[in-house]
């Protein structure tokens, strides 16, 4: 909201409200605007959705409260803000005048397919806040890459809490008799993929239980789909899936990436991980880390069990205690280190195409981009004018999450070729047990 004068102040809290007295949350609040002076103090997200009227009353420093579904009404919110506070946290029906995102960058989009949520993970609070999945209309999220396309975008990154179940609310059944709904996901991909000027889409996050087959061979098959997805596992242990009710088993989990690699057999996977989940024991944790290593993950975004409000596993007797956790957490990110800087060496010593995105910020000197695979990639160039294009660049360092090149040459602005056929299976990946097959 810089064109409206704001500037951006996110040190404010960290993000942590949620584990935070509403005094020692007040106490914050008074210093930062005693500190600051002229300033608003919004308060965003799944918890703030919860608390609503209750967190102004006793916090009457805050400015706004509002839920995620708000994001994009920012402008008028803080508007109203000058004159009163302001809660914005009541459930809405998706419009297409809140589906237009503010964008960070004229490069790369996000774009929203799916709102809300129907899983009841115990851990959770995004359903209760949120509210029930609803699927914007393909046409809509089309019309929108068509119009990012005109702009100048080159990469979109499709977003839902549960993007696999786009389609489960809207009308009508396939044609094809195969019980299908008249949309899924991967129907969706295969409505928006040739847009004019959309160089590489990508889509998180994906749910285990709606990952499906039919979706993997869409991915290999489609050219501007890149070799990239993320899909949270949270624990390697059955009986705490079962009590996160999550509706898969660490056995599902792993056939999906064995699905994947035995049709894209170089993409990258990215998972998500919870330690010290109430009831958690020693072994059960590591069969967690056992999952990582076996799997081979490019990235997993791990944390500690945090009890949110309202939540069945808060209110469970057999937490694990907050030392416990956090040996935990630390182990498991050395191993996620390792496993991710033995898996990134693949790209040593290949040519890959970069989507440029400027100047490293901290070198001028240098550009840096994207590969397919989502690593980002540091190379000696004019970022800002390579901004926008696609790039060679010989890989000649790799870094657990990072990778460093050389330019080999400028290849315009051209989709990339897929790379991941034969569409049928490698003979020796036969073996692999076939996934159950749900509509996706």
């Amino acid at each position: 909201n810089r064109d409206m004068g704001y500037e951006d102040r996110r040190t404010f809290a960290q993000g942590r409200e949620e584990g935070a007295s509403y005094a020692s949350f007040r106490e914050k609040a008074k210093r930062k605007r005693d500190r600051v002076g002229d300033l608003k103090i919004v308060v965003a997200g799944c918890v703030a959705q919860q608390e609503g009227q209750t967190l102004l009353r006793r916090v009457p420093e805050l400015d706004i409260v509002m839920g995620p579904q708000f994001a994009n009404r920012i402008h008028d919110l803080l508007d109203q803000a000058n004159d009163a506070q302001v809660c914005a946290t009541e459930q809405v029906a998706v419009e297409e005048d809140i589906t237009t995102p503010r964008r960070e960058s004229n490069i790369t989009a996000w774009v929203n397919v799916i709102y809300g949520c129907n899983e009841k993970c115990t851990y959770c609070v995004v359903p209760y806040t949120r509210g029930a999945e609803q699927s914007r209309r393909p046409d809509d999220i089309r019309r929108e890459m068509l119009a990012l396309g005109e702009a100048g975008y080159k990469e979109v990154t499709l977003l839902g809490q549960n993007i696999d179940a786009y389609g489960r609310d809207l009308p009508g059944l396939a044609a094809d008799a195969s019980g299908r709904r008249a949309w899924t996901f991967t129907d969706l991909l295969r409505h928006v993929h040739d847009v004019p000027g959309i160089e590489r889409i990508r889509f998180a996050t994906s749910h285990p239980r709606y990952f499906t087959d039919r979706l993997v061979r869409a991915c290999a098959e489609l050219p501007k789909l890149c070799e990239f997805f993320h899909i949270p596992f949270q624990s390697g242990d059955n009986d705490i899936l079962r009590a996160m009710k999550r509706g898969y088993t660490h056995e599902r989990y792993r056939a999906i990436i064995d699905n994947i690699r035995r049709y894209m057999p170089d993409a990258s996977i990215s998972g998500d991980a919870i330690v010290g989940f109430p009831g958690e024991t020693e072994e059960q944790y590591l069969a967690t880390e056992q999952l990582v290593r076996e799997v081979g993950f490019d990235r997993v975004n791990t944390a500690a069990y945090s009890p949110r409000p309202n939540t069945p596993a808060a209110e469970w007797d057999n937490q694990v205690a907050d030392l416990i956790k956090q040996d935990r957490l630390n182990r498991l990110n050395k191993v996620v280190m390792d496993v991710a800087t033995e898996r990134a060496q693949r790209f040593r010593g290949r040519t890959l195409e970069v989507l440029v995105e400027g100047p490293n910020p901290k070198n001028p000197r240098q550009a840096f981009g994207r590969i397919r695979h989502n690593k980002l990639v540091y190379f000696d160039g004019d970022g800002k004018e390579l901004r926008g294009k696609l790039v060679m660049t010989r890989i000649e360092e790799c870094h657990a999450f990072s990778l460093f090149g050389s330019l080999v040459e400028v290849v315009g602005t051209r989709a990339a070729a897929p790379g991941t056929l034969p569409l049928q299976p490698p003979p020796l990946l036969a073996a692999v047990p076939q996934l159950p097959r749900v509509a996706a």
